[in-house]
């Protein structure tokens, strides 16, 4: 289905804007692993925005934003730290729109992924298959990472990163009691590095990275593994000084925002997309 289920959706948002979306078909895990992913996003991003490319499709260079879903909004953030590290381009991003990011892959035992490990559409199960699958063909990968046992010694200094008694509010940290995941050094995480990687996880990009970002839009889910993923990064970009406007939906679920049309179409959906468009017409 790919980029086919993803036609509505691109079509309301170029319709109801009036902008050109470029919506790409990266290669997918598995087969394909990290950064292929990345490195296929942030080709066709530097690509178009050379201001002849832009000229072509009629787009104003001040006005670009990149944005994306769950996987998508990862590369999103992803792209949107790495372009001001690049010298080659001269463009910036005008906004970053993130819906539901997975942002982070070093603490799977997140409130969130405790309190919805069995939410439908996207489980804690799921989602460990999904990040062991983007590095690794490695069972034992899956495995570590499934008891929160994959973490590589290296990772130490980068675990404040992902200190959710530190960047999340009280209200979501609920009863849960904060332990740092043991950085140990196994071998599965060792021969992972795209897990410490912030092109493939930009929660861990350092305050430095994060200071040279656009203003962003995140979208968190109350009924979500990934919510804290969002609300983390909210809370590091605010503190990098980036302007954030959170939005978090309290009945919504991962992937709410798909379901624009067909048999299974919500209101939920409608409303969220309305939001994020509201946001985008103001600060695009």
């Amino acid at each position: 289905s790919g980029m086919r289920s993803y036609d509505y959706l691109t079509r309301r948002i170029s319709n109801e804007l009036d902008a050109v979306v470029v919506s790409v078909n990266y290669r997918l895990a598995p087969p394909h692993r990290f950064p292929a992913q990345f490195e296929d996003v942030y080709s066709v991003t530097k690509f178009f925005l050379q201001r002849q490319v832009l000229a072509q499709y009629g787009v104003d260079p001040a006005r670009v934003c990149v944005a994306g879903d769950s996987a998508g909004g990862n590369l999103a953030a992803a792209v949107a730290q790495q372009l001001p590290q690049d010298p080659e381009v001269k463009a910036k991003l005008k906004a970053q729109v993130l819906i539901y990011p997975a942002l982070q892959a070093l603490d799977l035992k997140l409130p969130s992924y405790l309190d919805n490990a069995e939410k439908p559409l996207l489980s804690r199960t799921l989602m460990v298959r999904f990040w062991s699958e983007y590095f690794s063909a490695e069972p034992a990968l899956r495995e570590a990472m499934a008891s929160n046992a994959h973490i590589p010694a290296e990772a130490g200094p980068l675990l404040q990163f992902v200190n959710w008694s530190r960047w999340l509010p009280a209200d979501v940290r609920g009863a849960h009691r904060y332990s740092s995941p043991a950085a140990g050094g196994t071998e599965p995480g060792r021969g992972s590095p795209g897990l410490l990687d912030p092109r493939a996880a930009p929660l861990l990009g350092s305050e430095a990275r994060l200071r040279s970002l656009p203003p962003a839009f995140v979208l968190t889910c109350q009924h979500d593994v990934l919510r804290d993923d969002g609300l983390m990064y909210a809370a590091r970009l605010r503190a990098a000084g980036v302007p954030v406007t959170h939005h978090h939906a309290t009945d919504a679920f991962h992937g709410a925002m798909t379901f624009l049309d067909g048999p299974f179409e919500l209101r939920l959906a409608h409303r969220l997309l309305s939001t994020t468009l509201g946001w985008l017409r103001d600060n695009l």
